[in-house]
């Protein structure tokens, strides 16, 4: 019998596969999502430097229920005026090899309504 592997590690081995493919620059710096049970916590890396730019989190925001679409919509909303204010207009979207459905989707299309281009 085959032991199937657990969700977690197939999520880190598409994401490892994504990450072969994307970096963020200085210029154009990369959106990374990571999406628990309780919450989703967004990052503008500089993968050159290896630096966090600006990052937002249902936590930070104190989001009651973190782990729901509007949750995830103030999230792309905080995250886009951050980086407006950092002077960050463009990004490159690293989903976290979780599929662009759900939260992960509402968090882009929030992000995006609020001006920031991926």
């Amino acid at each position: 019998m085959i032991k199937k592997e657990s969700r977690n590690v197939a999520r880190t081995r598409r994401h490892a596969r994504v990450r072969e493919k994307i970096s963020g620059t200085q210029s154009i710096p990369r959106l990374n999502v990571f999406r628990s049970n309780k919450g989703i916590y967004v990052q503008v890396i500089d993968d050159t430097t290896g630096k966090t730019l600006v990052s937002s989190s249902t936590i930070e925001l104190k989001i009651k229920n973190g782990s729901n679409i509007e949750a995830a919509k103030l999230v792309g909303e905080d995250i886009a005026k951050k980086c407006k204010s950092a002077k960050i207009e463009t990004v490159v979207f690293d989903r976290g090899g979780y599929l662009y459905h759900g939260r992960i989707a509402a968090l882009a299309e929030a992000a995006r309504e609020n001006g920031l281009k991926f």
